[in-house]
């Protein structure tokens, strides 16, 4: 069994991805962009996934379990529209979708993936 940990973009508080015994655990994605509505937020939240699975040699086929968090639960049927044109087809990973308070006001999504290395 693999003992080495991988972590990719370390910062003093936490790393946005770690790998290890051939899991990616990706942190918390949250939107860069500075857009307000949730499609574009969920368009950018994931691109950051693709990128942050790709630095891991992984990629979105490979995806474990997805846990979705929203400021408003009501945004639920457009973040859906953007990420079912995302999803591949035949391989959409078991998903949790909540409401929660997040970090910063400005964020309308949250998106915690695990995926297969």
């Amino acid at each position: 069994m693999n003992t080495d940990i991988q972590r990719l973009h370390v910062a003093a508080r936490y790393s946005e991805a770690a790998v290890f015994n051939g899991v990616v655990y990706l942190a918390g994605m949250v939107p860069e962009c500075e857009a307000t509505d949730i499609r574009s937020q969920t368009a950018d939240v994931l691109q950051q996934i693709e990128q942050r699975l790709a630095e891991a040699g992984s990629d979105k086929t490979r995806i474990l379990r997805t846990q979705i968090y929203l400021k408003d639960i009501a945004d639920i049927t457009a973040m859906n529209e953007v990420w079912d044109a995302w999803v591949v087809a035949g391989s959409a990973p078991p998903r949790a979708t909540v409401q929660a308070a997040l970090a910063n006001p400005a964020y309308l999504i949250e998106v915690v993936v695990t995926a297969a290395a």
